[in-house]
């Protein structure tokens, strides 16, 4: 029987572990739109820029990470403040176990208590996994971006879904 991992604010010590986690996505799937791997330096950096308001989460299995998540500014301009975007990754032994849905509740209520008004979604188009996780969560497709990326010699598509809280 698995036990269900203990869902806490990120902290420097999970950097290895997300990292891990991401640079999987990077190189071996579209998930993510990076081509590059992030290294330790650019994972500090990432780390660092979550905290406060736009906190990154981790789902912990004893000391190892088994999912991240975060919330991120969804633009530069004023007016988008109380708007944020999420995003969810799970480490593939662990999917379809109520990781992912654990990290995204803690987020949204975060993003509740931080008073968001708004989340965003930008998953891209064939991550069905993610888009239902997003549906089962109460969020609502607002449309689709077509061919907005490219991975992998692949034109792909984002869908984006929200949810306001």
């Amino acid at each position: 029987m698995l036990v269900e991992p203990l869902v806490r604010l990120a902290c420097a010590e999970d950097g290895e572990g997300i990292r891990s986690i991401y640079n999987v996505e990077v190189t071996e799937s579209t998930v993510t739109f990076d081509l590059v791997p992030r290294s330790h330096e650019e994972q500090r950096a990432w780390l660092a820029a979550h905290s406060g308001a736009h906190p990154a989460v981790v789902a912990a299995d004893g000391d190892d990470v088994v999912g991240f998540g975060s919330l991120s500014p969804y633009k530069d301009r004023p007016a988008y403040a109380t708007t944020v975007e999420d995003s969810v990754y799970v480490l593939r032994d662990r999917r379809g176990q109520g990781v992912g849905r654990a990290l995204l509740d803690e987020l949204l209520r975060l993003a509740t208590s931080h008073g968001f008004h708004a989340v965003i979604a930008r998953i891209v188009g064939d991550h069905d996994a993610s888009i239902a996780l997003h549906h089962a969560c109460g969020f609502e497709l607002v449309g689709t971006e077509r061919e907005v990326g490219r991975k992998f010699g692949r034109w792909l598509d984002v869908i984006e879904l929200q949810r306001l809280l």
